[in-house]
């Protein structure tokens, strides 16, 4: 598991702040296979994985929603026959703190 993986992912409460510009470049530099990408000027950090039929992409999803649960911090998850696609934004303030690169890090572990 990265270091990024292993950090602590608080519960992030409305007010948080989100990351520069500059800390979310540093931190995508530990996630590099994601996206970073803007949904209605909201930043977010998505990839899609690949996986051999429906029933290895269903595992994955629910291993994302275990892991999710665990840190009470949920992405947006697309699972269809062959691929999952996650995205991780903070609901609470419309855009990217540093537990979604915590986050994608642990997914990017998962699907190892």
């Amino acid at each position: 598991m990265s270091e990024l993986a292993s950090r602590e992912c608080n519960a992030c409460r409305a007010g948080a702040p989100l990351v520069s510009a500059a800390e979310a470049a540093e931190l995508h530099q530990q996630v590099p296979a994601w996206n970073l990408i803007e949904v209605d000027g909201i930043k977010q950090l998505t990839r899609r994985f690949q996986f051999g039929n429906f029933a290895e992409a269903l595992a994955f999803t629910n291993e994302i929603g275990s892991i999710a649960e665990e840190a009470n911090h949920h992405p947006k998850l697309v699972t269809e026959w062959g691929s999952v696609r996650v995205t991780w934004w903070t609901h609470k303030i419309h855009g990217l703190h540093v537990n979604d690169f915590i986050m994608a890090a642990r997914a990017d572990a998962i699907a190892v």
